[in-house]
């Protein structure tokens, strides 16, 4: 015997996944196409002039992921490397440069304060550019990947997030510079890792970790770009 209630009572919706769930979800939906794009940014780097550019176009290729309209690896990866390879120098310059050199300057200035007290004052403002550069880095490249343009809004706009919102920016850095630079020191046990999944995931990672902190300033995207 049917109940009239059984029909009309509505179904609920499924919970939302969230957090650590959502991130392995959207891992298991491009697992393939993510080994593919971190083969595709290995070669593309050879040349080593190419890096920068490299590294923005496959954070733009990896956004897709988080806003879960697929990649398809090669064509969308030459698509945002060809369209974007001038802000990646540029993104390059105000990040990885800063990094390098801040990061090379605290280590010397830092060896010379043994016998030089007066040598911690250069240490200290290397320290604080090196901080500065890795908590506004992830913010940078992922407004730039959201599709906004590199200027100077956008420049500053990524320097006070990175100082505003600390904690996600330092998630975010270990998940990228820190997974990097441990695959790379434990070379050659990492190397299959390297190759495989090495740079794709930790970039996935660092973005699914500020996504919420970006979505208020991300602008409307579209399919037809990258």
């Amino acid at each position: 015997m049917f109940f009239p209630d059984d029909f009309d009572t509505p179904e609920e919706p499924l919970p939302r996944a969230a957090g650590p769930r959502l991130f392995f979800r959207l891992l298991g939906q491009e697992t393939v196409a993510l080994l593919l794009l971190n083969v595709i940014f290995l070669l593309s780097c050879i040349p080593v002039l190419t890096i920068p550019p490299a590294v923005l176009a496959l954070w733009r290729v990896i956004r897709r992921v988080l806003t879960n309209r697929g990649i398809h690896a090669w064509q969308h990866y030459r698509e945002a490397f060809r369209q974007t390879w001038k802000q990646g120098y540029a993104a390059f310059a105000l990040t990885g440069l800063p990094l390098l050199l801040a990061g090379y300057g605290a280590w010397f200035y830092l060896r010379l304060a043994e016998t030089n007290f007066l040598c911690y004052l250069p240490f200290l403002f290397c320290s604080t550019v090196f901080l500065t550069a890795l908590l506004t880095s992830p913010y940078l490249y992922g407004l730039l990947a959201a599709g906004r343009p590199l200027n100077r809004e956008t420049a500053l706009l990524s320097l006070k997030l990175g100082l505003g919102k600390p904690l996600r920016a330092i998630l975010a850095a270990v998940g990228w510079h820190g997974a990097l630079a441990a695959a790379i020191l434990l070379l050659p046990l990492s190397g299959l890792w390297l190759l495989m999944a090495g740079i794709s995931v930790p970039c996935l990672l660092a973005q699914f970790l500020i996504r919420t902190v970006l979505e208020r300033f991300a602008p409307e995207e579209s399919d037809t770009f990258c």
